[in-house]
C-alpha cells in the first residue's frame, strides 16, 4: 500500500505538488442517494420553494466549481464539463455527477462534492416536510486518467 500523499516526511499536511505531472484528460463520476418517505416524494412537484431536483442540479454544478475553496488541499481545476442529474428512484432521489478536465490532477473531489451538495440541497428543499431525511452512499463510481489509471467501483454498470 502506498503512503498518503497529503503528508510530508514530518507528518504535516500539505498540498501535493503536481507541477511535474503532465496535463491529461481526466474524468470522474460520483453518486449519492437521498432517502425520502413516500409522503415527501409525493409532495416534490408541489414544493413552494421550487423544483428540488432542478435546484439540487444547479447547486451540484456550482459546488463542483468551488471544490478547492471547500476542501483545503484540493487544487483549483479548470473544469471542462460538469453534469449533475437528480431523479426520483424507489425510496428517494438518486444523484449522479460527472466532472471532467484536462489537468495535472484528477477531478474525483469535484464529482464527489457535486453529488454531496446536490444531496444536501434536496434535504434543504424538503426538510420542512420531514427532518428524518437520510443522505447516504456518497461514492466515487469511476475515474479515468492520470498516473493511477482507471477505477470502477465494484458493481457499477459500464
Amino acid at each position: 500500500m502506498s503512503k498518503l500523499s497529503h503528508y510530508d516526511g514530518q507528518g504535516q499536511a500539505r498540498m501535493v505538488d503536481v507541477s511535474s505531472k503532465p496535463p491529461t484528460r481526466r474524468q470522474a463520476v460520483a453518486s449519492a442517494f437521498v432517502a425520502l418517505s413516500e409522503e415527501v416524494l409525493a409532495a416534490l412537484p408541489k414544493n413552494p420553494k421550487g423544483d428540488p431536483l432542478e435546484i439540487a442540479r444547479f447547486a451540484g454544478i456550482q459546488a463542483a466549481k468551488r471544490t478547492a475553496e471547500l476542501i483545503p488541499m484540493c487544487h483549483p481545476l479548470p473544469l471542462s464539463h460538469i453534469e449533475v442529474t437528480a431523479s426520483v428512484a424507489p425510496g428517494g432521489i438518486s444523484i449522479r455527477s460527472e466532472a471532467s478536465t484536462v489537468a495535472a490532477t484528477g477531478v474525483e473531489m469535484e464529482a464527489l462534492t457535486a453529488a454531496a451538495v446536490a444531496a444536501l440541497t434536496v434535504y434543504d428543499m424538503c426538510k420542512a416536510l420531514d427532518k428524518a431525511i437520510t443522505i447516504r452512499e456518497i461514492v466515487l463510481e469511476s475515474k479515468s486518467g492520470g498516473k493511477s489509471g482507471a477505477y470502477r467501483r465494484s458493481g457499477t454498470p459500464r
